[in-house]
């Protein structure tokens, strides 16, 4: 078997091509959209190049000239941890322990290189809401920008000596006819009878020109403090620009406290219910494909991508008085989504974790975040519970 490092386009066009072809007989996996995943690498696109952070990828061939695997591992400044700790990502191989392992010797030897003392694997090189995890439980089809993988592959993370370092849980729950807890009811009239609080989503102009004001004023008092960063507005203002073409309103839901917002429950239609489709390319063809299911074919699921409510409301009802005034317009015929799925929750947040259960979701999915300590006798430490 021989490693060739990924350094010409031909190369990095490989790098794409051998998971389709890896997968091509599997029907759960739905192929990504390769700019999705090639723009991570591109310093042009990635900021992170700009601040510092590194990043290699290696195809394994076998001894005939082919590709048996894959894996791409980085180096992220931000990441700040007790020992230097980089990460490992888009791992993808044949059932061969051997060849599985001769990958992550090579991840692994590019990081002790560059002076980390650990691999967190398999995971993203950018923010953790895409690419992290690796799939253990749940094996359905993936929702946009989440891995999926064989079940095979969890052998081979474990049996090189990977250890879980925080397990990753994406609740589910139908839309329609939910019927809440009696207590539930309770806490949501505490500010649904209250004039000074208000639930809607937002309607055309203001969507678009208070969005990104709204979320950041809720987003940094409610999760700035988890994320270990705040959310400056053309962030936010760039992020609404990204999510245009797929927006449905209905589904951008916030709450008010005289006028201010003080929570949100954001989510989109379901992509890769339409990504499906494009064959992993959004030239000319692919968006003609996407537009065509979008209109006769549309999602029937949606993707809940963050919940939240600012501190001093919290305790308050909020959460509940939300979630009914979203349950009563989603259950109406007319809405048509059935299930949400809600982005995966880590099991160092048991709040969150209780908040879904309170909503009667249930764990669909389960991922695993590994990580590997160089140094073998070094005590093993689990990710940080946050209350």
């Amino acid at each position: 078997m021989n490693v060739l490092e990924v350094t010409s386009p031909a190369d990095a066009r490989e790098f794409l091509d051998m998971a389709v072809r890896l997968y091509q007989e599997e029907e759960n996996w739905i192929r990504p959209i390769d700019a999705d995943i090639e723009g991570l690498f591109d310093p042009n696109v990635n900021k992170l190049f700009r601040k510092g952070a590194k990043a290699k990828r290696w195809l394994l061939l076998d001894d005939g000239g082919k590709t048996i695997g894959r894996i791409a591992a980085f180096t992220n400044p931000k990441w700040k941890d007790k020992q230097p700790t980089g990460g490992m990502g888009f791992f993808e191989c044949e059932n061969n322990q051997e060849a599985a392992f001769k990958l992550f010797d090579t991840a692994k030897a590019w990081l002790g290189e560059q002076g980390m003392e650990a691999m967190d694997g398999p995971v993203n090189f950018g923010e953790r809401d895409k690419w992290w995890g690796l799939l253990v439980e749940g094996f359905t089809p993936p929702n946009y920008n989440m891995p999926w993988n064989f079940p095979y592959y969890q052998a081979f993370f474990e049996e090189y000596g990977f250890q879980v370092y925080f397990k990753q849980y994406t609740y589910m729950r139908s839309v329609k006819g939910v019927d809440f807890d009696p207590k539930f009811y309770k806490r949501a009239a505490i500010t649904l009878d209250d004039p000074d609080y208000e639930y809607r989503y937002l309607k055309g102009k203001e969507l678009y020109k208070k969005f990104p004001e709204y979320f950041v004023e809720v987003y940094n008092k409610a999760w700035a403090k988890h994320m270990g960063k705040t959310m400056a507005l053309k962030e936010a203002q760039l992020m609404l620009k990204k999510l245009k073409p797929v927006i449905d309103e209905k589904l951008i839901y916030f709450g008010f406290y005289k006028g201010a917002p003080v929570s949100f429950f954001i989510s989109i239609p379901e992509l890769n219910q339409l990504f499906k489709y494009v064959g992993g390319n959004m030239n000319w063809l692919g968006k003609a494909k996407f537009l065509y299911h979008k209109v006769f074919n549309p999602p029937n699921k949606m993707l809940g991508l963050v919940f939240g409510v600012v501190p001093e409301h919290q305790g308050k009802g909020v959460e509940s008085a939300m979630v009914k005034n979203f349950n009563d317009m989603s259950s109406q015929k007319s809405f048509p989504y059935e299930t949400i799925e809600m982005n995966w929750i880590g099991d160092f947040s048991p709040k969150m974790m209780r908040v879904c259960e309170q909503l009667y979701a249930k764990i669909y999915k389960t991922h695993h975040t590994y990580r590997y300590l160089f140094d073998r006798e070094k005590p093993f430490e689990r990710h940080k519970i946050f209350e």
